[in-house]
């Protein structure tokens, strides 16, 4: 009889790639796969090391597995992922009932893991990281509307607060022809929006084809029958060109949307972040953006207490967040990674400071929002059905203006029966917190 296996997968949508790989490899290896790791034969942990909160995150759910296995409800847990990669033989070290730990250019031997896992043997395998392939099969664990496309991984731009060039790897693209093939099955399998991830996606193709190639896959994925949506996510502000801004506003399919990580805006601090620009040419970045594309919806994200952030830049960053206005911002306390450039810099702010800057942040943004969400009362907007929500009684889905996992949703009463995917017109009656809520027409 067949062992079950069961992957939790944690952290970024670049990781949830690598499980859906895992999952394929596992599926052709002969193990049945169930959802709920929990009640596996063999549950993996895809880990993520990406931050502090992050790595807790993955060591809790270590925990709550090992107790599972001491209990005799699972046979063996495997630890993969980028807290393996980052610290590798420590974690059986420190957590000696793990069966195995593997660094992510060992994924596609998970079988031969599994299986000696299961005879007994502890298993730590570290080969190199550019060993992770990028192609291959893929299990989707998204819903069947809507997908990841990862077009590279890994990353060169070095910031000082960044482990993921330690973890991860250099950057390297993937060939345009295996995106496309790959990009043609999922919209075959029923996706209608692709949401476009790499590290750096408007880097891509820089390595293997000498120039940025990200206009040119968009217009190659563009043509695929049956595909409604593309969002493009994790875009460096240094590269997003005149070509790329104008394939965006060209595309009907590309959704003006941009996902555009800033981290801060005070020179002196880009400059020690390893980043360029300061606050007057990413104003002006975003000027000629918005000129370009009326409708754009911009997302950033932004570090607070960045070792040596002064009251002053703090307060420059807070004035430039309710300048710009952005219609979505994440914003992080800094995270002191070790062996990070950044974290033996002198001047570490507290943590309390850097938490209550955050916060002052993330409450600036929550009235920006409030002030986008007022606009849409009234409008009829096209939303993409994610479901039913049972406790609301009602249908929701998200606009163009949402990233799925990580932005609002849409909240819409409705006679008919749509279906996940379905495109529908909505009328925006109300909100609640940042979540619109209308009709269908």
């Amino acid at each position: 009889m067949s062992n079950t296996v069961g992957i939790i997968s944690l952290g970024c949508a670049k990781n949830r790639v690598d499980a859906e790989i895992m999952m394929y490899n596992l599926r052709k290896g002969g193990f049945i796969l169930i959802e709920d790791a929990a009640c596996a034969d063999v549950a993996i942990i895809n880990t993520c090391g990406f931050i502090e909160s992050a790595k807790q995150e993955s060591i809790n759910e270590i925990l709550e597995l090992l107790e599972l296995k001491k209990e005799g409800k699972i046979k063996a847990i495997i630890v993969t992922g980028c807290l393996a990669q980052r610290y590798n033989s420590q974690i059986i070290q420190e957590l000696d009932q793990v069966d195995a730990v593997i660094g992510i250019g060992e994924n596609e031997n998970i079988c031969d893991v599994i299986n000696r896992a299961l005879n007994g043997e502890k298993i730590e395998r570290f080969p190199d990281k550019m060993n992770l392939s990028l192609d291959g099969g893929r299990i989707q664990s998204t819903p069947q509307h809507w997908a990841y496309l990862r077009v590279a991984d890994g990353c060169d731009n070095c910031c000082t607060y960044c482990a993921i060039p330690l973890i991860r790897g250099k950057f390297r693209s993937r060939k345009m022809e295996n995106i496309i093939e790959e990009a043609k099955k999922l919209v075959e399998n029923g996706v209608k929006e692709l949401n476009v991830i790499a590290q750096d996606t408007t880097r891509y193709g820089e390595d293997i084809y000498g120039k940025l190639m990200l206009p040119k896959l968009l217009r190659e994925l563009c043509k695929i029958d049956k595909l409604h949506w593309i969002r493009i996510l994790y875009c460096y502000p240094d590269r997003i060109t005149d070509e790329l801004i104008q394939t965006i506003k060209e595309e009907e399919k590309i959704v003006n949307y941009i996902d555009l990580p800033l981290q801060h805006c005070n020179g002196d601090i880009l400059k020690k972040m390893n980043r360029n620009g300061d606050k007057k040419s990413l104003s002006e970045l975003i000027e000629k953006i918005r000129k370009n594309i009326p409708d754009v919806v911009l997302r950033t994200t932004l570090i607070t207490g960045f070792p040596t952030e002064s009251t002053e830049q703090f307060e420059e960053l807070s004035s430039f967040v309710n300048e710009i206005g952005f219609d979505r911002l994440g914003c992080f306390a800094y995270s002191q990674e070790e062996d990070t450039p950044a974290a033996i810099m002198e001047g570490q702010i507290d943590e309390e400071i850097k938490k209550d800057r955050a916060r002052i942040i993330s409450e600036q943004q929550a009235l920006i929002m409030e002030s986008f969400c007022e606009k849409q009362i009234s409008k009829t907007i096209e939303v993409m059905v994610d479901g039913y929500d049972r406790y609301a009684e009602c249908y929701f889905g998200r606009s163009r203006f949402d990233a799925p996992e990580v932005d609002p949703c849409v909240f819409f009463k409705t006679k008919t029966k749509p279906k996940p995917g379905d495109l529908v017109q909505v009328k925006i009656t109300d909100f609640i917190d940042c979540d619109l809520i209308g009709e269908m027409v």
